[in-house]
């Protein structure tokens, strides 16, 4: 077994068998062609999945379910920790999500959707915190 040593730092040294090298570059290439196929794959999906899942039912019934166990998961929290301000934030957010199921189907609906979604999960990252 042949071993190359290969000077990382200015006093440390890492020893790698050659033929480890090559598995982890074959590994490496392996990735690729995965990575390479499955966008191709994907992107195809996507494509024909479009048109399902771009269905207003999809996003108000989603949104909806979303929005039920949100509130409870924060509704939990101020039980389990006593903080009223992680529901408070993420109720702020439920409110933004629940009015963007009010938005027709154009271009706001989807931002106001982000928006909210990030908020409660700001409320939800605040929950975990607040618990610790």
């Amino acid at each position: 077994m042949i071993v190359r040593s290969y000077k990382v730092g200015a006093m440390t040294q890492m020893t790698l068998p050659l033929g480890r090298l090559d598995r982890i570059a074959m590994g490496l290439s392996g990735l690729c062609v995965v990575h390479c196929v499955a966008t191709a794959v994907l992107l195809g999906l996507l494509a024909s999945a479009g048109g399902f899942l771009g269905q207003p039912i999809i996003h108000e019934v989603g949104l909806s379910l979303a929005m039920i166990i949100g509130a409870f998961a924060l509704g939990r929290g101020i039980l389990e920790h006593g903080f009223m301000m992680p529901s408070a934030i993420g109720g702020l957010g439920l409110g933004v999500m629940a009015g963007a199921l009010s938005l027709p189907h154009d271009g706001r609906e989807p931002i106001y959707t982000v928006i909210g979604v990030m908020i409660v999960a700001l409320g939800h990252r605040l929950n975990v915190l607040a618990s610790e």
